[in-house]
Formats: structure tokens, C-alpha cells, sequence
């Protein structure tokens, strides 16, 4: 329940309404009350008196002691198991409320009540060719010795069983099913068995369900490990209040509702040990495995065949599902000029297991944010625009605490959100990587020279990430693995994410410990530091900058290289000769902001007024990527540029309506795939004019030539 005084944004966030006024309507009187807080803001004093520092350099000077700091925080948060919806969820829930109390900043949680899903009975063994029983096989975690964490499986998996020949199929992508079809091989009818690493896990069982498959076991690593997961379909959130919050009292749809139904994969499936796939695998007959697929599971290169048979795997698998309660926690800093613009950061706490990498490492790193910044508080700082620190529940099973918060709140995020800034896996090993949408590139850029870098003495993050990827190299956020998809996907908001190392053998897995972390992650959490200053400032820049600091001439240069890039695909320049009259139009519009933001003064209120509303221009542009119905079939997913394909083996990371138009049309003639590819071209052109004209803060004047179009003639 609500915790803070009911004041602006507190107010707001703690009553969490469910619609309220568009973000244009009413314009006018939002700009009258702007100018009335903007002329009655209070001025910025310092204990002491004297200039106000700059809150860049005393955010890093509070640097001192963090390490350990932020070393006791993760210990504390993962002495025990804290899955979500779990009594055991209760302890790290309270830590990191008291710790936020503690900072002396104003907190409040809001709790939903979505459907979630535990294990239930599971077994396993392997049978003779006449069903009798050959060995009774591990369902077990290797690594769990003292068997204090909740046994492996996949949440949401469908409960059922089968009694049938077992084919292994590699890493089950398309291609693993397109050379076992060259081997003559199916896996119609029988259980396929996969090794974690090709995608999503709800995706590798969708796959088998489509070729036929009666279920389908994934293996782990032969580090003992076994991975759990949500095998959830169809995006985030909870699976039965599409598209709005999971509150106690909210409507839900019944679990024969076809949006209910499309959610949850067709057959059963379980995650089992490098151990046990292997005793399966070096009984089947059948074709040899290919060379490229044995080390896989680690069995020696002259043993092993792909199947089916001759023996038989019996599979049971009872699942739990339920409606249980879970708890997102708040922490706010109101801003002093424009306390109605949130700037946002986000991390979840709840883990499958101890959770030391995922996601502790970054619920460590937000608590020392707030250790800082409740100092600065202290010391007579105030933001000019409000921040909100964020502890997600419920990630785990589908970023459904996040999800809930952005659909219950989603108008006044889409007029107020500058922007969300998530850190999931802090810290998983050496390097920094991040992932942004365009316009945030050069604000994140400068940001990591400030940091000094965890690993080389004498220079800065910037230094070796350029040197590591051989040149600044950021990722486009078009995956949904974090809690960044709701605010991006769905909300149209900028996003950050960021993370320390490629990637963690022991995801998901009891090896996710803070011993894992104190031996071989971050033995000195300099890279817990390092990612808690660069999120910190990328913070106080969004929220301190009297101009956002958004740059869409690199959104544009972004956006010419998808162009080319899917122009080179499709070896057809026809398409981006169309959109880069667009792409340039929203190129000098940026171009435009730049000069504008350079010529500004704010010596009188009129001037200031100009100021907020060439803000709200950068704040709304972002927005015009949307298509309010969403991506065909798939309404949730708004963004036309960034949310994620169908496919999720698509070689398209951009453009997902593109992307889904070529895979449905395969089975379509050359000319009725050129013409659903040609209609989501549209648009997304249509999508970028837009984003142009809310930058000029005008309506569209540029009038067209019938030429300047593509025929449309038969």
C-alpha cells in the first residue's frame, strides 16, 4: 500500500489511474501550470550556503566505501532463495524497503495479483523398446547440494505426460530441424531433446510443438547447473489482464479465451540436467550426430546418435498455477522545476534462485544510488525533474511486476516518462555492454568517460569499452528479456540497459550465488561501482539538464543504417529510396532542435516557457514510433521500430512488422510478400514524418507530388 504524502508525482504513482488525459489534450492548461511552477520554483541553496556543486561530481564523490557498501547489500539479499509470489520473496522485499527508508527518501509499493506458475510432480525415466524400465532418471540440480532452492522447470509449461522415442535436436532452431530432416529424421510424435542456448526457451518448445513433438526436454551445462525459466508466449506481463494491471479487483480473462491460450505453449516441457540428456542421448540409434553437434552435452565424438529410438523417455509433469500477490517498491526524489517529468530506474530483486548475478547484482548497485543521492539530499540538492528508483517483482516469470506498473499507468507515463533506465545483471563478468534506443548514444558515450574503469588502472570505462568491441558498439533493445519492454515496447518511452559481461554460465541456476560473485564475478565490486556511477549520471543528466540531452541526429544516422541494412537483405534499394526522404526530413528536424537549444535564453519566464516546450517536443518524439493498435496480431507491441519479431530466430533486429510480414509470407506468391512488406515500409515512414513534426512542435505543411509516392497501380 502507499506509504508517501499524497503530493505530485507520489499522488499519482500511489493511485495508479487507469486512464486520464491524452497527451495533447489540454495542452494549453498544462503549459499554464507549468509556468506557474516554473516561476515560483524554489531556489537551490546548499547547507552551508556557498554555489551548489555540480551533483555529477558529488555523486562520484560519494564513491568512497561503496564496494563494500554494496558487497553487504548483496550478501544480505542473497542469503536465501526469493522467488517471487513465495514467502521467502518477504525478506528481500523488506531489505530493500528499509534500505530506500534509510536513504531518507519517500517510498510506497503497489501490489498486484497475477496468475503465476510453480512446479508441481515431475518424473522422468528411460524405457526398453518394451516399455520396461531402463533407468529412472534425475530431475534434479547437480548443484543444488543442500536442495534449498525450488527444483528446476519451466513456468507456465503445460501439465501432461508422454511415453515416447526421444530425438535430440541440437539446440532446436530451424536450422537443427532442417539437418535433421536431411537425416531423414522427425520428431513428430516423439520428445525432442535440446541444449540451452538456441533463444528463447519458450521458443525452442514452440518450435517443437509446430514439427509435431510431444514434448521437449532442454539440458543444461555439463557445471552441474540446470536452468529454470518462464516459457511464457506472446510477451510480458501477466496472462490473463492483457493489456491492463492485475489489480485484486481487475477483470480477467477465463483460461479458455483465445489471448489466454496463444499465451501458454501446446506441449509440456522441462529443463534437465547436462547428466541426464546425456544418459538419453547415448542410447538413441539412428543417424550419427553431426560433428558440430556433440560437444554440446559432452559426450566423446565417436558416441551418439540424433534418434528416434530404440528406447523410450516417459515424461509426467504436473504444473501449479496460481494467483498470488507481488510487490513493486518505489522510491521518489521530487523534482523542484518540473516535478511532473520522471525520470526512471529500474531493476527487479525477485530470482529463480540466490540471485547474485540475476538480478541482485543491479538491486546492489540501485541501493547505492539511493545511498548517494539521499545524501545529496541531505546536503541541499534537489533535481530539477523528479526521479523514481524502481524494485520489480515478478521479472522472472515475464517482467510482469514492471508490466503491470506501465499498462495501469501508461497515460501518465506517455506525458511525463523522459525516460527508463534498467539494470537487470549488473554484474556477470569483464566489459561493459549496453543496449539504448538511438537518441541516448551520445549521452551514454559521455557519460562513461566520467567513470573510472574496474579493471585497468589509469583509464575510463570509455577507454576500454572502445578498445574491447573495437569501437563503441550499442545494442538496439529489440528483446524482451527485461523490464525494459513494457516502457519501451509498449510505452514508447527511451530506454538504457546495461550490464557488466557478455554473458553467465550459471544463469538461472543454483550457481548464481554470492559466493559465485565474491570468487569469480567481481571479487572487489569495482564493477558493481563502475555500473552504479553510470547509471547514477546517465540519472542526474536527464533529471538536472536544462534541455533534455536527446540527440535524434543519431536516432536518423540510426535509422538510414536499418534502412541500408534491410535494403542489402532484401537486395532491393526500392524501399529505401522511399523511406530515406523521411529519414531525412526528421534529420534536419533534429538539426533544427540543436540550434534551437543552442539559441535559448532563459533570463525571463517567457523564455523558460520555451524552454519546457522544446523539452516536451523531445520528451513526445520518442511516442511517435508507436502504432496505437499495435503490430499486426500481436496489439501489445506498439513500437514500429524496436519491439521484438515474431520469428525470434529473425535476422531482422529492427523493423519488426517487416520482419513478421516475411516470415507469415512464406508460403505467400513473390508479389503478395512484396506488398505486405511494402505496407509495414509504410508504416514506419509514416511513423518517422511524424516524429519529425512533433520535433518542430507543427502540423505536417510539406505538400507531395503524386511522383514523390510508389505506384499503386496493378
Amino acid at each position: 500500500m502507499p506509504q508517501a504524502p499524497s503530493s505530485q508525482p507520489t499522488a499519482a504513482l500511489a493511485r495508479m489511474p487507469t486512464a486520464s488525459v491524452r497527451v495533447l489534450v489540454g495542452f494549453g492548461a498544462v503549459l499554464l501550470v507549468s509556468l506557474v511552477v516554473l516561476h515560483r520554483r524554489p531556489a537551490r541553496t546548499v547547507v552551508g550556503g556557498g554555489p551548489a556543486p555540480d551533483p555529477a561530481a558529488r555523486f562520484l564523490s560519494l564513491s568512497k566505501g561503496a564496494n563494500a557498501t554494496i558487497a553487504a547489500d548483496l550478501r544480505a539479499l542473497t542469503a536465501g532463495p526469493h522467488l517471487a509470489g513465495t514467502t521467502a520473496a518477504a525478506g528481500a522485499a523488506a531489505r530493500v524497503l528499509s534500505r530506500l527508508r534509510a536513504a531518507g527518501l519517500r517510498t510506497l509499493t503497489r501490489e498486484y495479483n497475477p496468475l503465476l506458475s510453480y512446479p508441481g510432480r515431475a518424473s522422468l525415466a528411460l524405457l526398453r523398446a518394451d516399455r520396461t524400465l531402463l533407468a529412472q532418471l534425475s530431475l534434479g540440480e547437480p548443484a543444488d547440494v543442500g536442495r534449498r532452492l525450488v527444483r528446476p522447470y519451466h513456468a507456465y509449461a503445460p501439465s501432461g505426460g508422454a511415453v515416447a522415442e526421444a530425438v535430440f535436436v541440437n539446440l532446436g532452431r530451424e536450422e537443427d530441424y532442417l539437418t535433421l530432416e536431411r537425416l531423414g529424421v522427425s520428431v513428430r510424435g516423439r520428445i525432442a531433446v535440446a541444449i540451452r542456448g538456441g533463444g528463447y526457451r519458450g521458443g525452442v518448445v514452440q518450435r517443437a510443438a509446430e514439427r509435431g513433438a510431444a514434448a521437449v526436454l532442454i539440458a543444461g551445462h555439463a557445471d552441474g547447473g540446470v536452468e529454470r525459466g518462464t516459457v511464457i508466449l506472446g510477451g510480458p506481463g501477466d496472462p490473463l489482464t492483457p493489456g491492463w494491471a492485475a489489480t485484486g479487483r481487475a477483470e480477467r480473462l477465463g483460461f479458455d479465451h483465445k489471448a489466454v491460450k496463444r499465451r501458454f505453449p501446446a506441449i509440456p516441457s522441462m529443463p534437465v540436467s547436462g547428466k541426464t540428456a546425456s544418459a538419453i542421448i547415448r542410447t538413441l540409434g539412428g543417424p550419427a550426430l553431426p560433428a558440430e553437434w556433440q560437444t554440446g552435452v559432452g559426450l566423446p565424438v565417436d558416441i551418439g546418435s540424433v534418434g528416434p529410438g530404440p528406447t523410450l523417455v516417459n515424461l509426467t509433469y504436473q504444473g501449479d498455477r496460481k494467483m498470488a500477490m507481488i510487490q513493486d517498491i518505489f522510491a521518489i526524489i521530487k523534482g523542484y522545476e518540473e516535478p511532473d517529468r520522471y525520470v526512471i530506474l529500474g531493476n527487479h530483486r525477485d530470482a529463480w534462485t540466490y540471485g547474485a548475478v540475476d538480478p541482485n547484482s543491479g538491486t546492489s548497485a540501485l541501493l547505492d544510488i539511493a545511498r548517494r543521492l539521499g545524501i545529496m539530499l541531505q546536503s541541499g540538492w534537489t533535481p530539477r525533474r523528479t526521479i523514481i528508483l524502481c524494485s520489480w517483482d515478478a521479472e522472472e516469470f515475464g517482467m510482469i511486476g514492471s508490466t503491470e506498473w506501465v499498462e495501469e499507468n501508461l497515460e501518465d507515463l506517455h506525458s511525463k516518462a523522459v525516460a527508463y533506465l534498467n539494470v537487470d545483471c549488473a554484474v556477470q563478468g569483464v566489459g561493459l555492454f549496453a543496449g539504448s534506443t538511438p537518441q541516448l548514444d551520445n549521452l551514454l558515450v559521455n557519460v562513461t568517460r566520467q567513470v573510472k574503469d574496474p579493471d585497468v588502472e589509469g583509464k575510463t570505462v570509455h577507454d576500454t569499452w572502445k578498445k574491447m568491441s573495437g569501437g563503441i558498439n550499442i545494442e538496439r533493445l529489440a528483446r524482451t528479456d527485461s523490464d525494459f519492454a513494457p516502457f519501451l515496447h509498449h510505452a514508447g518511452i527511451p530506454c538504457v540497459d546495461l550490464y557488466y559481461g557478455k554473458e553467465f554460465p550459471g544463469y538461472h541456476t543454483a550457481l548464481d550465488s554470492y559466493h559465485w560473485m565474491e570468487k569469480h564475478g567481481d571479487p572487489l565490486f569495482l564493477r558493481h561501482v563502475a555500473i552504479t556511477e553510470i547509471w547514477g549520471l546517465l540519472a542526474l543528466r536527464l533529471a538536472d539538464d536544462p534541455v533534455l540531452p536527446f540527440d535524434y541526429q543519431t536516432y536518423a544516422s540510426q535509422l538510414q543504417e536499418h534502412a541500408n541494412a534491410f535494403s542489402a537483405m532484401m537486395k532491393n534499394s526500392k524501399s529505401v529510396n522511399m523511406m530515406n526522404r523521411f529519414v531525412d526530413d526528421l534529420s534536419d528536424a533534429a538539426m533544427e532542435v540543436l540550434k534551437e537549444a543552442k539559441d535559448l535564453d532563459v533570463s525571463d519566464g517567457y523564455s523558460l516557457m520555451r524552454r519546457r516546450l522544446l523539452n516536451n517536443r523531445l520528451l513526445l518524439a520518442e511516442r511517435s514510433f508507436l502504432q496505437p493498435d499495435g503490430l499486426q496480431g500481436r496489439g501489445w507491441f506498439k513500437h514500429l521500430l524496436y519491439s521484438p519479431p515474431e520469428d525470434y530466430e529473425s535476422k531482422l533486429s529492427f523493423f519488426p512488422g517487416v520482419a513478421d510480414a516475411i516470415s507469415r509470407s512464406s508460403s505467400s506468391s513473390a508479389k503478395e510478400r512484396r506488398a505486405a512488406v511494402w505496407h509495414e515500409m509504410w508504416k514506419i515512414s509514416r511513423a518517422i514524418q511524424r516524429a519529425a513534426n512533433v520535433l518542430r512542435g507543427e502540423f505536417s505543411h510539406r505538400s507531395e507530388s503524386l511522383n514523390s509516392s510508389v505506384s499503386v497501380a496493378p
